[in-house]
């Protein structure tokens, strides 16, 4: 038997992810509005509706609030990539994928730099959730080698352009928070291209 749309197994998981994402989109907000010092995991719970246990079920902390949206964009690149058209070399994935991002980014562009900007003050937060993006980087160059056919592990070439790409990701949505840039998409060309 599976666990389908209909099935209830189906309905409480979409449920559940439902609630991880809407709680996760309330705290962004309140963290962009207040600064993530001045916002309580009570506020976060009172604003999103949810019982502190439904919260804790989630979240270990309120730390961990953001590290989702590097989650979601790592995320979003290994699906990139995982649907790359096969004769293209890794240079042109990579590319193409943080494009793809970029252009969601910049749909969202309001909600990212709010977040961000939130996020920026952050006391407690050991490093910095644009940095937690390279906590994929392992990931991804795995699967850009499995995208080739091998088993083999991605050599240090690999890795340092899977590297490189995360950081030049990384200074252009630090240049998208700023304003810095008439066309940000053009300016994510320039910089994936550096």
């Amino acid at each position: 038997m599976g666990t389908g749309v209909g099935h209830p197994d189906g309905v409480r998981a979409r449920r559940r992810a439902e609630t991880r994402a809407a709680t996760v989109d309330v705290a962004l907000g309140l963290f962009a509005e207040r600064g993530y010092d001045a916002v309580t995991v009570g506020d976060i719970c009172a604003a999103a509706g949810i019982a502190p246990r439904t919260f804790f079920r989630y979240f270990a902390a309120k730390e961990d609030l953001l590290a989702e949206p590097a989650r979601e964009m790592a995320e979003r690149i290994c699906r990139y990539v995982a649907v790359a058209p096969p004769g293209l070399d890794d240079v042109a994935v990579l590319r193409e994928a943080f494009r793809q991002l970029g252009r969601d980014v910049v749909t969202e562009r309001r909600r990212v730099t709010g977040f961000l900007r939130g996020a920026a003050g952050a006391s407690e937060v050991r490093a910095s959730p644009l940095v937690r993006l390279s906590d994929q980087e392992r990931r991804l160059a795995v699967q850009l080698v499995g995208r080739r056919g091998t088993a083999s592990l991605p050599d240090w070439r690999t890795r340092l352009l899977v590297a490189r790409s995360v950081a030049a990701f990384r200074v252009w949505l630090d240049d998208l928070v700023a304003g810095r840039e008439p066309d940000p998409l053009a300016h994510l060309d320039e910089v994936l291209a550096g």
